[in-house]
């Protein structure tokens, strides 16, 4: 029998959140945080999958994405900001832990909450996506990441990115997913979606700003950057917009570190390799025992 798909609105951190959520109400809590340009469907191939072994799966539309709320000003996307979002969702689904997986944007994010609020989380999973500390080194010492990053200096731009992206119905966010991942990895119904979720009031500029505000005010813990919670990072090995030389030292920064290498995969890994992700995600998530105590 399908699992069926829960469609909630959820008040954290004085912001409305869209939130798929799937799977027992008693089942241990995973929040799944999807990347840029993304929403909640980037984790369509995981969500039942994991609902259907019994976890409480949340796939929110972060803060400025497709159907959650999008507050106005660049200070409103600073990363604290966007971690007491997900802070909000764990205590609205009434749990003290909950699992956290993400990717990309998702997955910086992750990495943050993994140092500021390990009390938080019972295990961190991040695909695609390097620690921050590894992530600011590259970018300002290493040409090949500068180079793979340029596009970020382009996001700073006011108003000219998000008009171009709307030109030729999103042509342009489209054929970058396209262009980015394996052939066929994106369908027509899928870019449908997303054009859908890119049309919404200010969600465009809203997504950018999640760049404008790191670039303004970049996020630095401060203190240890090591991790204390058990981490795994799934790497697809094509990634074209992270380096795949910042995959090991993240995970060396790691008290309990593993690192996955998809060699076939871009950095739309979960979309390609949906099977080999998802039973990555069981065995980590799950090594052999129960799930924690909720």
């Amino acid at each position: 029998m399908p699992i069926s798909l829960e469609h909630h609105d959820v008040v954290t951190n004085r912001v409305r959140l869209h939130v798929v959520q799937a799977g027992p109400e008693d089942g241990s809590l995973v929040l799944l945080l999807h990347g840029f340009p993304e929403f909640w469907y980037g984790w369509r191939h995981q969500i039942g999958y994991l609902a259907e072994r019994g976890y409480r799966v949340w796939a929110p539309d972060q803060r400025g994405y497709n159907r959650s709320g999008k507050p106005k000003g660049v200070s409103r996307y600073r990363t604290d900001v966007l971690a007491a979002d997900v802070i909000g969702l764990i205590d609205a689904a009434g749990r003290e832990k909950a699992f956290l997986v993400g990717h990309d944007w998702g997955g910086a994010l992750a990495w943050w909450l993994a140092h500021r609020y390990p009390q938080r989380l019972h295990r961190l999973v991040v695909l695609n996506a390097p620690h921050g500390t590894v992530f600011r080194k590259n970018a300002l010492t290493n040409p090949a990441q500068m180079l793979k990053s340029s596009y970020i200096g382009f996001f700073q731009t006011p108003w000219l990115p998000e008009a171009l992206a709307r030109l030729g119905d999103w042509r342009a966010p489209a054929q970058a997913l396209i262009r980015t991942s394996r052939p066929g990895t994106f369908t027509a119904a899928d870019l449908e979606h997303y054009r859908r979720a890119w049309s919404q009031p200010r969600a465009y500029t809203s997504m950018l700003n999640w760049y404008r505000a790191a670039a303004w005010r970049p996020p630095v813990p401060g203190g240890d950057p090591r991790i204390r919670v058990p981490t795994l990072l799934i790497w697809g090995a094509r990634d074209r917009f992270l380096g795949g030389e910042m995959a090991r030292p993240s995970v060396d920064l790691c008290d309990d570190g593993r690192l996955e290498w998809i060699e076939g995969a871009t950095h739309w890994v979960q979309h390609e390799e949906p099977e080999r992700v998802n039973r990555l995600l069981e065995a980590f998530l799950r090594p052999g025992e129960s799930p924690p105590p909720r």
